[in-house]
């Protein structure tokens, strides 16, 4: 694991307790385990970030997550380069990691019932600002919401649900279909792909170590999320309404959630 950062700096870290292992169980185990699923979760982290989100100065604990299993197959992919002192095209390996990110808000060691959110990846709304959805305002008001919040809480931020899991290049064709009057559901079934491939297996691992057995408020109007991580063992789900974001650019895409089944009311998508 990590073979291509210097094994000096990797043990180091394994001794400062940076960098460990949970299994799929939310528990922790030695960073060298290998389980028989081969489906652990490296972790990295804590690492203080100071967040800067409009006019609120947020400090978060950054957890750095990804799969032990894409970290195999990277550590194959770096041996091959170094052997061919192919030191440039390292960057090809960043580029393939799917890594997800806990940031923490406050003391977990305190939570009784923390607040959280599980937030798929977005890069149009998350980082270009874009009002096609509701994605960016919601991550935001999530951190806002939850820096308020007397038990504070916790964001898993899941790097691989670009488009409900489709990726960006198809996400991008989905845009056009939904421009020429198809929804945002129906855009994916005409690319022959699922409404919602989204996997939160992981996002149930680190709830399970994070949050461990203690209840917690879920940020969402997704049931099936809440669903979704009922299914992997967590209990004491409490979905709590996350509404913002909501303009005339992103109506229609809203009205087509509210018909999959995610709990919006008329009032909370206005009028055309």
């Amino acid at each position: 694991m990590f073979t291509y950062i210097d094994p000096t700096v990797r043990k180091r870290l394994v001794a400062q307790g940076k960098l460990f292992q949970i299994d799929r169980d939310g528990e922790q185990v030695a960073a060298d385990h290998v389980p028989a699923s081969g489906a652990g979760i490296s972790v990295l982290g804590p690492i203080p970030m100071p967040l800067k989100l409009a006019d609120r100065e947020i400090d978060v604990a950054w957890y750095a997550c990804v799969r032990r299993t894409e970290l195999g197959k990277i550590e194959e992919i770096a041996d091959e380069l170094r052997a061919q002192n192919g030191q440039a095209l390292f960057a090809t390996l960043a580029s393939s990691m799917a890594v997800n990110s806990v940031l923490i808000v406050g003391d977990p060691a305190r939570w009784t019932n923390p607040l959280v959110r599980v937030h798929s990846s977005c890069l149009t709304g998350d980082v270009f600002g874009s009002q096609r959805c509701e994605c960016g305002p919601q991550l935001q008001v999530a951190l806002e919401r939850i820096q308020q919040d007397e038990q504070g809480g916790m964001v898993i931020y899941m790097s691989g649900h670009e488009g409900r899991g489709i990726g960006l290049w198809a996400k991008a064709a989905t845009y056009l279909l939904q421009d020429a009057g198809e929804d945002t559901y129906e855009a994916n079934r005409s690319l022959g792909l699922p409404d919602d491939s989204r996997d939160f297996s992981d996002a149930g691992a680190l709830l399970k170590f994070f949050v461990k057995d203690r209840p917690f408020r879920l940020l969402t109007n997704n049931p099936k999320k809440v669903h979704d991580l009922e299914q992997m063992g967590l209990t004491g789900i409490t979905r709590v309404k996350h509404v913002t974001g909501v303009g005339d650019k992103n109506r229609r895409y809203l009205s087509a959630k509210q018909d999959w089944g995610h709990e919006l009311t008329p009032e909370d998508i206005g009028s055309e």
